[in-house]
C-alpha cells in the first residue's frame, strides 16, 4: 500500500514513481474533479475540515486523484491511499488501511473490485465513518456521467415514489421493441434504499445509484418481454422471453442467458425482480451496474428472488435491461416511453 498525503495548490508533486498533475489543470482533470466534487457534496455530504480517506487501486488512480483534489478544494486535508488491486470482490484491504478507515469521517472506495462486503467496510461504518463504495468506477462516470448526478434529487424523487407506490398491486410493462407484460406486486415491499446518499454518521452507499425495485409475486408474470440492451450479456439484437405463470417458458436470442437459467432448473427462469432506473445521467447501454440505474430503463432479473423480497432461492441470477419503457401501476403511468411521470 502507498499512502499519498495532501499536496499544495496546483504544484506538481511525486510519490515513488508516480507524478501528479501539472500546475495548469488539464480540461479532463477539471471535468473529473467537478464530478468528484458532486459526489462529495451530494452523496457524502462532505463538510470542510472533515477527515477524508480515498482508496484506489492502480487501474483507478486517475479517479482517486480526482477525489483527492476535489476534497482538498472543498476545505479538507485528504489522504489518498493506493493499494494493490484485489483478486476479486469482497477481499479485505491491508490491515493498516483498515485501521485508517476507523479514524476517518468519510471513506471513498474507488476500486476495480467491490469492497462493499468486507469486514473493514462494516467496521468503518460502526466507528461512525460515512462510506461511499464505487466498484468498477470509470472516468466516464465522473465526467458528466452517472456519478456526476445530484444524489439529493434522486433521494427526493424516491421519497415521492415511495408514497405513490405504497400498496401498489398490478403492473403493466411495455416497450416499443415489443414488450407486453403484466405482473402482480400485491403484498410485496418496494425497495427505495438505492439513493446514493450517505450524509449521516455511520451511513453507507454504493454508486452509481438510482434504482427502485420490487420482487413480483411468484407465478404472476405473463406476456412477452423483449430485452434490447442486455440479457446476461450486451445484446447486438433484441432477445425475447415468453413469460407464463411467472417463469420464462421460452427464450429466443440469448443463448448465454438460457444456459445460466438452466443451471437453476425451473426456478432459474423465475421472474425475480423488476427495477426502474431513476438516474438521468446513467447510460442504459453501459455496463450493468450503471445501466440498471438509467432513467427510463427497466431492469428485470430471473432466478433468485430472496435478495429482493421474494421466496425463490436457486443459486442463479440472470439480468436483462429494457430501454424506453412504459410502466403502468394500477392503471396509471409511472414511466412513459422512458420518461418519469410521477
Amino acid at each position: 500500500m502507498k499512502v499519498l498525503g495532501p499536496l499544495s495548490g496546483g504544484e506538481p508533486a511525486s510519490a515513488g514513481t508516480g507524478t501528479f498533475f501539472p500546475c495548469v489543470p488539464h480540461p479532463a482533470r477539471v471535468a473529473l474533479e467537478e464530478g468528484a466534487a458532486s459526489v462529495l457534496r451530494t452523496s457524502a455530504g462532505l463538510k470542510a475540515g472533515e477527515k477524508v480517506l480515498v482508496v484506489a487501486d492502480p487501474e483507478r488512480m486517475s479517479v482517486g486523484r480526482a477525489f483527492f483534489y476535489a476534497a482538498a478544494a472543498l476545505g479538507c486535508d485528504p489522504v489518498l491511499s493506493l493499494i494493490r488491486t484485489r483478486e476479486g470482490a469482497g477481499r479485505e484491504p491491508p490491515d493498516v488501511l483498515a485501521a485508517a478507515t476507523l479514524e476517518s469521517d468519510v471513506v471513498l472506495l474507488a476500486t476495480v473490485h467491490s469492497m462493499t462486503h468486507t469486514h473493514a467496510r462494516r467496521a468503518a461504518n460502526r466507528s461512525g465513518a460515512r462510506v461511499v463504495s464505487m466498484p468498477g468506477i470509470t472516468e466516464e462516470m465522473l465526467d458528466g456521467g452517472a456519478l456526476a448526478v445530484d444524489h439529493t434529487q434522486i433521494h427526493a424523487q424516491m421519497r415521492r415514489l415511495q408514497r405513490r407506490l405504497r400498496g401498489a398491486s398490478r403492473i403493466h410493462l411495455a416497450t416499443a421493441a415489443g414488450t407486453d407484460v403484466t405482473l402482480s406486486a400485491r403484498g410485496r415491499e418496494w425497495n427505495f434504499s438505492d439513493t446514493g446518499v450517505a450524509t449521516r454518521k455511520g451511513e453507507f452507499t454504493t454508486l452509481p445509484a438510482g434504482e427502485i425495485f420490487v420482487s413480483p409475486l411468484e407465478g404472476s408474470a405473463e406476456g412477452r418481454l423483449v430485452a434490447d440492451a442486455f440479457f446476461h450479456e450486451p445484446l447486438h439484437a433484441p432477445a425475447t422471453a415468453i413469460l407464463e405463470k411467472g417463469h420464462a417458458a421460452r427464450v429466443v436470442g440469448a443463448e448465454a442467458a438460457i444456459l445460466e437459467m438452466n443451471r437453476g432448473g425451473k426456478e432459474g427462469r423465475n421472474l425475480a425482480k423488476l427495477g426502474i432506473g431513476l438516474n438521468p445521467k446513467a447510460r442504459a447501454t453501459a455496463a450493468l451496474p450503471e445501466a440498471e440505474k438509467a432513467l427510463g430503463a427497466v431492469h428485470v432479473a430471473f432466478g433468485d428472488s430472496l435478495p429482493f423480497g421474494g421466496k425463490v432461492s436457486c443459486g442463479v441470477r440472470v439480468d436483462a435491461i429494457l430501454t424506453e419503457a412504459t410502466v403502468e401501476v394500477d392503471g396509471k403511468a409511472l414511466v412513459e416511453k422512458g420518461k418519469l411521470t410521477a
